[in-house]
């Protein structure tokens, strides 16, 4: 054990990691000397032996993935002080863990949480300028604070988006987004802007680029204004545009290039979503579901 705070401590890890570290070591020694056996004896069958006595004490596969990631550390390290030949932690798969599906607005709340939105004040017109164009293109809340001024071409009707690992895309945005950012361009933003110089699409009152939080922040504002259950946040515009889409017939391929998705894995969530709504509107519907 005293090897394995060494090595974290030199690889500058938190005290609380090497905390809980030291103590998922100590539980898998006393599993161990259960079982009559040293923890440098312990086989990858036998850890996933541990792995399962884990799981059935009812540990989410969180934690036993974390639990799972230390004995790797302490196994590492014993190997590279020559107390074992290889890492048998290296050869036991983390539990899979439970993928939640994405939150979906319907359409009609969506349309209520947008149509909510008055045109009273320039920081009104932003919001709503910025939560169509969220919901007509499916932008992260980033992509969305980092666009400038000259990223949307009303005369295509699309917007250039800066995405992961600095991508960039186009994408098409809607009539109703269009007329927004219009508006917004026409009559907020110069309200709110300070500096002529300043790049940034949307601005804060003070004339500064908005943040992610400032978007999560407003959203929260205008769902409850619109009373929608359990608040809305930014990811859940994005989700309902490439649910909707899936629904409207899109292919996923369409969809993966318009989320800016660098795997099809990562878009086939989607199908899980419908999959999930069809399965409702079954079980509601048919008389011998």
């Amino acid at each position: 054990m005293r090897l394995l705070d060494a090595d974290l401590r030199r690889r500058g890890a938190a005290e609380r990691t090497r905390v809980e570290y030291g103590r998922d070591a100590a539980e898998l020694a006393a599993w161990s000397v259960r079982q009559g056996l040293e923890p440098e004896q312990v086989t990858p069958r036998l850890l996933r032996r541990y792995a399962a006595f884990l799981s059935e004490r009812e540990l989410a596969p969180t934690s036993v993935a974390r639990k799972l990631a230390s004995l790797r550390s302490l196994y590492r390290t014993l190997r590279e002080h020559g107390e074992i030949a290889a890492n048998p932690a290296d050869l036991v798969p983390a539990p899979k863990r439970p993928q939640k599906l994405p939150r979906v607005l319907r359409p009609e709340e969506v349309a209520a949480l947008l149509d909510r939105i008055p045109a009273a004040t320039p920081l009104d017109v932003r919001d709503r300028a910025i939560f169509e164009l969220a919901y007509s293109s499916g932008l992260r809340a980033e992509e969305l604070v980092n666009l400038d001024v000259g990223s949307v071409a009303f005369d295509d009707e699309e917007v250039r988006v800066e995405g992961k690992g600095t991508k960039t895309r186009l994408v098409p945005v809607g009539e109703a987004a269009l007329a927004s950012l219009a508006r917004y361009v026409e009559r907020a933003r110069p309200a709110l802007a300070t500096d002529r110089a300043e790049p940034a699409l949307f601005l804060s009152k003070s004339g500064r680029r908005l943040s992610t939080s400032d978007v999560r922040r407003r959203l929260r504002v205008w769902s409850r204004n619109a009373a929608l259950q359990g608040g809305v946040h930014p990811h859940a515009l994005r989700h309902s545009f490439a649910t909707h889409l899936l629904e409207g017939g899109a292919d996923l391929r369409t969809i993966q290039e318009l989320l800016g998705h660098s795997s099809i894995s990562t878009t086939q969530i989607y199908t899980r979503v419908e999959s999930a709504r069809l399965r409702s509107a079954y079980a509601r519907a048919h008389p011998r579901a």
